[in-house]
């Protein structure tokens, strides 16, 4: 069996026994307050840069709630999956099975259910003014103004009908004007194909949902495959959908907020700069122009932030990367046991790979799959299976008492990389691989981890007293 066999079979044992996902923003949010997880801001907390920074500042410890922003009557959340640990519980799984649960969902996706109970349509706004309407924070200090950051686009094949979920950057333009980065995925290939017959294309951005659908809008996927599909395997049963007031799409019947709207054919305008995943600001250039039809969203809704560059925008793209990159160095290597995206590497540009190694020249042969499963993958460090891939000190370790740059070095110049690295050349660039796995030759005793015998199983409760008196000790040692 291999190990994406392997991986495939434990992801369907964990589909069986998932009966603790959230399946809606507010049953999330409901049991991060109820885990000492939810802080609650003062009320009129300022839309611009106060938000982003009061979240900055919580980042990984807890999700914020601001109730009235800047007076407002739609309260805006952030921070909701800025842990790996939270986003494996929001799906009712233990943080090791995240990449298992989610290679299975790919393989195994769950078709969505039509419904006619549509909360997310129970206020209706015809020729809206988002501005009034919605909340719309501006985050870094140079952004070109209020962006929505967590709005899932949801658009429809225009030849096969077919549904893409994906997390675009949208700049408030004006009141039914949104200026989107379309960048070369499934979006943009549906627009192309509208925009080559004559059309607008239909889509709906929707706000508020819960972190499995979040985390299937980032799975990298075959065109004309539904992220909502993935989502609905995630959870364990299909997401309820209901359709737009003014397209086919059809959208998640539990959202906060849904904007309908078109993505204008022939129109381009400004858009950016903002604040991206390296920490740095994309550019500003003349890009798509959604206009926006319809706003619907339940009574009360609540309005979901992502801060740019922050955790949650960093681990909700890295996650599925990470299951995708792993099954695809899984078909070319077997002997790969699991990848990580770290965030110094912004989740997105280092890769750390774990394998057993059974041949010389194989963790070579990791590398070069790495580099073919994601453009954006920089610099890849392959290890042993002794080396925890989740902590850089030891993926530093191994590099430090392992890797001889004139052996085991693999340099690729003249790449694809990722346009919003600023190191490149518009995205050309070098690309690094190191080996840091020990020879298969070596002396059992020259790369062999010191331990200390039954230092795991020492209970410091029993041998250490808390109740000594340290002067006493002090004095006897200077005596």
């Amino acid at each position: 069996m291999t190990g994406t066999d392997t991986a495939a079979s434990a992801a369907r044992d964990i589909t069986r026994r998932n009966d603790r996902a959230f399946h809606d923003l507010r049953s999330w949010l409901t049991h991060l307050a109820a885990t000492d997880r939810l802080a609650i801001a003062q009320p009129n907390t300022k839309l611009a840069f106060e938000i982003a920074g009061i979240a900055n500042r919580l980042d990984g410890v807890k999700a914020t709630l601001f109730p009235a922003p800047d007076g407002h009557a739609v309260p805006v959340v952030s921070g909701l999956t800025s842990s790996r640990a939270w986003m494996a519980e929001s799906l009712g799984i233990e943080e090791a099975e995240l990449l298992p649960r989610f290679q299975n969902a790919v393989i195994e996706p769950l078709a969505w259910k039509e419904t006619a109970d549509a909360p997310c349509q129970e206020v209706v706004h015809r020729d809206p003014d988002l501005t009034k309407i919605l909340p719309i924070p501006t985050h870094n200090e140079h952004d070109s103004g209020a962006y929505i950051t967590a709005g899932l686009t949801i658009a429809r094949n225009p030849r096969t009908g077919v549904q893409n979920v994906a997390i675009h950057r949208l700049q408030v333009s004006g009141p039914n004007r949104l200026g989107a980065l379309l960048l070369p995925r499934h979006t943009l290939s549906y627009f192309d194909a509208a925009a080559e017959a004559g059309d607008d294309l239909d889509v709906a951005i929707v706000v508020g949902t819960c972190p499995a659908l979040l985390l299937a809008s980032q799975a990298i996927l075959p065109l004309d495959q539904d992220e909502m599909e993935v989502a609905g395997a995630l959870l364990g049963s299909p997401v309820d959908v209901v359709k737009c007031l003014s397209s086919d799409v059809r959208v998640p019947a539990t959202a906060e907020i849904v904007i309908e709207g078109r993505v204008l054919a022939k129109e381009r305008a400004p858009e950016g700069p903002f604040g991206e995943f390296p920490q740095y600001y994309g550019p500003r250039a003349d890009r798509h122009v959604i206009e926006v039809d319809v706003v619907t969203h339940r009574k009360d809704p609540i309005f979901h932030t992502i801060v740019g560059g922050g955790l949650e925008h960093l681990i909700l793209g890295g996650i599925p990367r990470e299951a995708t990159i792993l099954s695809s160095i899984q078909r070319n290597v077997p002997t790969v046991r699991d990848v990580h995206l770290p965030k110094g590497g912004t989740c997105r540009y280092h890769l750390y790979v774990q394998m057993e190694k059974r041949f010389e020249g194989s963790a070579k042969n990791a590398i070069m799959a790495a580099f073919a499963a994601h453009y954006d993958i920089k610099h890849v460090v392959v290890v042993d299976e002794d080396v925890n891939i989740f902590d850089p000190d030891e993926v530093e370790w191994a590099v430090a008492t392992r890797f001889q740059a004139d052996r085991d070095l693999v340099v690729i110049p003249h790449a694809q990389g990722s346009k919003l690295d600023p190191s490149t050349d518009d995205g050309v660039g070098a690309k690094m691989g190191l080996d840091a796995t020990k020879p298969l030759d070596a002396e059992e005793m020259t790369f062999k981890r010191i331990r200390v015998p039954g230092q795991e199983e020492i209970d410091l409760d029993a041998v250490l007293d808390p109740g000594a008196d340290v002067g006493a000790f002090v004095k006897l040692g200077q005596g």
